[in-house]
Formats: structure tokens, sequence, C-alpha cells
């Protein structure tokens, strides 16, 4: 059942590509996605947010083939229109149709705003089919035709009824091609584990029965592969006499809830008894609840040919195919289950370590059993590491390579690839493997546990003692002058949940110390300890001139205390030499009359107070200096290209796009 190639094989392949899929993420729009994507590639999963998109993650949806696009933004509809061209438009996109989804304003924003954004941006050539509801006709339930009152019942039901006017009024105004498909009881492949069918088959597979409202609820039935064709059939079919109208997809048979379950007690010689009422009737449960599909079948030739008990047979050897209890239940319960794990290693003279890099994150993944995106950044390293990169690249579509125009910096190379990164978390690392894969798994159970972010506390270095020392000396001076709590021993390597990821992007400062800032964020931290070894290849590029630089950077971005100090010491010094020329008046007058009266003295206050002023100015130079940099507004980075797998993005204009794309 996972790879079945349905009977409308033809229909798909006779759609006007490129063929988008609004609502992709969803229960109906995942399956027609799929099923259209198996066929062809031109086809577009396009949804608000991959990253909760469990759907897509375990259909293993290629980056290429996802579209980020809010459809209440109209300029984003039309930059994504722009660049793909689709020829055939599915709108599954909608919100308010579950109880959970109570938000009204979103409920119309979305039914009818969106819709209207996406109406705007759609041409006379193109074909667009709209996901409607039986929900519209309301009260009026009792299998209406489409020429029948509608007559809403909810938000959710009038902003649908709102939407199928629209459709109306652009294909009379507009000449678009709009079709209204009103959706009966869709079940099958994807649903949401908690909605009715798939509680029903699960209990049903383990002979039992789950929780059951009233036995006259009624409902229509369609199963989701006659449920797709019937988009298909509408896209290709659709004609101006046709165009603007809505059509009910439906079997026309009513079924109870006591006809479903004694079906599902025969199909899967069930002999337990079900207990009718042991759940309550919902507000939008009625009792005579079905459609008429005889226009859409006079019409478009369509009908729904599963029946109820071979829909439920086949359902249900989908669940075990897809091993549903160890994947889809927990993917859907808990959306950092199936995550996609980021890698962004920053990359110089680093073309040797770089191969053994990749094997060993891709081992751990492996073996975290996570889907993976590694973004490789070449800060501008003078050696061959961009060959190296755009090698593995050539092999795997889940590397990604950026390259600077110079080099910025280990900490604009974080930046430059965490703002691109599409995984639920990222894992910063050097490139020299002194941050081991091997630590990823402690990093990922801590934020499997709910912690935002995860950083690696360094409980040895495997270098020389008294180096180690100043590092160690460093952090514990660094800590306690800090005004916000800093981690001790904690470097950039780390495990960064998503939404701490976009806050610390989107921060305005040039400058950017991410183990100082990553502190400030805030969220939930903890630490994981690790030995960090030596460099594997080559020869470190810090020295002490650089690790000074790194401290001053440290210090004087998360430190007042260098200013406090300078104050603190004038107030003193002031006092003392007030002390002082108070007691050498006495000295000289009533004590010392002898009281030498040399340079020595006078020389050494001088160049006392001179060094003391001279060193205050240079602490006020190192904050000036940090304002000056700030108020100048440079970029953090510039890139020259990305190289996603095999497609290379190397002018500004294709970078910018593909940048703006990402973060939406």
């Amino acid at each position: 059942m996972l790879d079945h190639l349905p009977v409308y094989r033809d229909k798909i392949e006779k759609l006007k590509g490129p063929v988008f899929v609004f609502g992709a993420s969803g229960f109906i729009g995942a399956n027609l996605f799929n099923d259209i994507f198996k066929i062809r590639k031109d086809c577009y999963a396009v949804t608000h947010d991959a990253t909760k998109a469990w759907r897509l993650k375990l259909l293993n949806v290629p980056f290429e083939n996802i579209i980020h696009c809010d459809i209440l933004s109209d300029n984003s509809i039309k930059e994504v229109f722009e660049k793909y061209k689709p020829q055939t438009i599915f709108n599954l996109a909608a919100y308010g149709a579950y109880s959970k989804q109570s938000n009204v304003n979103l409920t119309y924003e979305t039914n009818v705003l969106g819709t209207v954004n996406i109406l705007q941006n759609c041409s006379k050539e193109m074909v667009y089919i709209h996901a409607g509801s039986s929900s519209e006709y309301g009260f009026n339930c009792t299998s209406p035709k489409e020429t029948d009152r509608v007559e809403p019942n909810s938000h959710y039901a009038v902003s649908k009824v709102s939407a199928a006017y629209l459709l109306e009024y652009y294909a009379k105004v507009a000449g678009l091609k709009t079709l209204n498909l009103r959706l009966y009881s869709i079940y099958g492949y994807w649903e949401e584990p908690d909605r009715l069918i798939p509680r029903l088959i699960e209990n049903a597979r383990k002979k039992g029965l789950p929780s059951l409202v009233s036995p006259d609820i009624s409902r229509d039935f369609v199963f989701v592969e006659d449920c797709v064709e019937a988009f298909l059939d509408a896209a290709l079919n659709i004609n101006d006499e046709k165009s603007g109208r809505s059509y009910n997809i439906a079997t026309g048979r009513k079924t109870t809830m006591g006809d479903l379950v004694e079906v599902t007690r025969t199909a899967f010689a069930i002999a337990k008894e079900p207990e009718w009422g042991s759940m309550s009737n919902r507000k939008w449960d009625l009792a005579d609840w079905y459609g008429d599909p005889s226009a859409f079948e006079k019409d478009f030739g369509w009908e729904a040919r599963t029946s109820l008990e071979d829909g439920l047979k086949r359902y249900s050897q989908w669940q075990d195919a897809i091993q549903y209890e160890a994947r889809v239940i927990p993917a859907f319960e808990n959306p950092k289950l199936n995550p996609v794990i980021t890698a962004i290693i920053a990359c110089y003279k680093d073309a040797q370590a770089i191969p053994f890099m990749y094997e060993r994150l891709v081992k751990t993944f492996n073996e975290l059993k996570v889907r993976y995106e590694i973004i490789f950044v070449n800060d501008s390293s003078p050696d061959n590491q961009e060959e190296v990169i755009n090698a593995i690249c050539d092999k795997d579509p889940n590397v990604v390579g950026i390259s600077h125009s110079r080099n910025f910096g280990s900490q604009s190379a974080f930046l430059s690839g965490m703002e691109i990164a599409t995984g639920d978390c990222v894992v910063l690392m050097d490139g020299d493997l002194q941050d081991p894969p091997e630590i990823i798994p402690a990093f990922y159970e801590k934020w499997m546990d709910g912690y935002d972010v995860v950083y690696g506390v360094r409980v040895q270095r495997e270098m020389k003692p008294h180096i180690h020392f100043f590092y160690k000396s460093f952090y514990k001076v660094f800590q306690g002058l800090s005004y916000i709590p800093i981690p001790r021993d904690a470097g950039d390597f780390s495990m960064i949940d998503r939404k701490v990821v976009k806050e610390l992007v989107d921060l305005p400062e040039t400058e950017q110390f991410l183990r100082g800032l990553r502190a400030w964020v805030g969220f939930k931290q903890t630490g994981v300890p690790y030995v960090r070894p030596e460099r594997m290849f080559g020869v470190s590029t810090n020295n002490w001139t650089k690790n000074i630089w790194w401290a001053k950077k440290a210090i004087f971005s998360f430190s007042f205390a260098p200013l406090e100090l300078m104050s603190y010491a004038g107030f003193g010094l002031t006092g003392l030499s007030i002390l002082g020329i108070i007691w050498q008046i006495f000295a000289k007058f009533f004590f010392f009359p002898d009281t030498p009266r040399g340079l020595s003295t006078v020389i050494i206050l001088i160049v006392f107070f001179g060094g003391l002023t001279i060193l205050g100015i240079s602490f006020l130079g190192e904050y000036i200096t940090k304002i000056f940099e700030e108020t100048k507004k440079r970029p953090k980075y510039i890139r020259t290209r990305i190289r996603r797998g095999p497609k290379a993005y190397k002018t500004a204009d294709e970078i910018r796009a593909l940048v703006k794309q990402l973060r939406k």
C-alpha cells in the first residue's frame, strides 16, 4: 500500500504542469501530492510551515518539491507563482475544520482571504480546483443538491460558503477556470490518528473497538483515493460552462455509526460489542448527513468506486505496512519525533577533515534514525575546500555548500548556515573535527527531553597543560564579569531548536559572539560534558593574538565591568590623592618638616595616573569601536555561491530568492 501506483496514473500524466498542491501537509493534500509526485516530479507541496508537516517528513519529500508560502501574503504567493509558473492548482489549505482550530479570525483569513490571494494571482490559462466542504450545507444536510440552499451552521461553514462564492465570482468576472468540490467524510491513508476511522481501525486490528457516539449519527464516507480521483477529474474536465460551480463529492449512501461498526466487526471478525454513548456527541454530529453526487457523476464521469468494507481493509493494510503505531502516531503526537537535524560546519583550511566529518555525521544520524541536512560553510578558505564540498553535494542531495566572498570568521559562517537551515534543530560544529559528531546523540536526547539549547561543556581539552589552564581561567573570568549567566567552558558546539535559531538570526548585531548570544536569548538550556580532542589534520588557525581578540570580543560584548572598574578606580584613587595631599601638608608643617622635595614621587604618580587614564580611554575606545561597527550596518557575510544537492545558486538574485524562500 505504500508504493502502489493508483489506477488513475494516466489522469495524473495528463495534468497541465507544473502542479501546485496548497495545503499539502494536510490529510487529503498529502495524499493528492504523494500520488501525483510518484508519477511526475513537477508537482510541488505548498505549505506555510514545513517544520511541522509530519506527513511530508514521513513521506521523505525532497526539499526541491516543498515550497514555503504564506497564502495570507499576496507578495508571498506572487513570488512563488512568478518563479514556478504553475498551471494546475489544487487548494486544500484550510483552517477551522477541527474543534482544536478555534481561532475565528484565522478561519476567515485562511479560508477567505487566502483564497482571494491565490485567485488574484491566477490567469485564464491556469486550472484552479478548491477543496470545499459538505459543512457548507449546514442544517440542510440531507442529500442536498448543489442548487439547494446552503445553511451554514458554523464559522468554518460560513467561510467555506464565502470561498465558493468567490470562485463563482472569479469565474464569471475574471474568466478563471475554477471549481469547488464539497467534500463529505473523506477517510484513509494519512488521516490524523485521533480521528474516527483511524482510531476505529487501530482498535479493530487488535480486535477491539474505540469509544463511540450515538449509533444513529450518520456520515457519507468517501475513500481518499476516490477523493483524489475526483480532484484529477475536475482538473482535466473543467470548461467554461462548468467553471465556477460547486459539486458534491460523496457516495450518496447514508452510513450510520451503527452501520460503520457492524461493517468493521464483520470485516475484522470482532466479537466485542460496541459501547454506544461512551463518547459524547459532537456539536456538528447529525442524524441525516449524506450527499448527492449525481451532478459530478454526470458532468465529470466520476463515481466513488470503493465500498466502505474495502476501504477499511485497504486502510488497515496501510497501517500495517507503514508501521502505524511506531511511526505515524508518535510523529503526529510529538512534532519533535521524526525530526530533521541540520548540522552546520564552519570550515577554514579543513579540506582534509571534511570527508571524515561527513562520514561520521551520516553514520551518527543513521544510528539516530533521523533525517538530516548538512551545511558546509566555506569561509573563503585558501585550500580546495570548495571542490571537496562540491563532490559531497554531487552524491548526497541532503548536503548544502555555502561559499563566502572572504573570510568573515566562524561566527558569521554559523549564522550564514543558520539563516538557510531547514531542520527542526541545528548543530553548530567546527570543521576541524574537534567537535566530535558522536556527541550529537547526547545533545539529541536532551533536546527530546524539552531543552531548546544543548551546549557542549569541555571538561577536558587534549592540549598542553598551560594552554588548557589559560582557557579555563578565561571562561572563569568571563563568567564572573558577564551581566548574564554564561556557561563555563561552553564553546559554539551545540544543538539549538529552530525557534531559538530564528531569534539568533534575527538579532541586528553586526559583531556577534554566538555562545554569549545563545545564553542571552534565554529559553531552556542545559550542557553535555565532552572531551575536546586535538585537530585531526593541520595546525590550528588560533594563536595568542587571536585568542586575546576573542577574549576582548567576549568581554566587551557581554560585560560593563571594565567601565565599572575604571569608575571605581577613579573614585578610589581620587580619594587616595586627596588623602595624600592632606598628609603631605600635615607632614610638612607638623610632623616631618624635613620632608624631601624630590621628583621621583611626582614622576611615579604622573606615570601611574597617566597609565590609568590611557587604560580607561582604551576601555572606552573598545566600546566606542563596537558602537561604530554597529552603526555601519554592514552585512555579517556575503555569499558568492550556494550549492544545494545538484543545483547551484550563483548570482546575487538567485541567492537572495533562495534565502527569502527558506526563511518563510
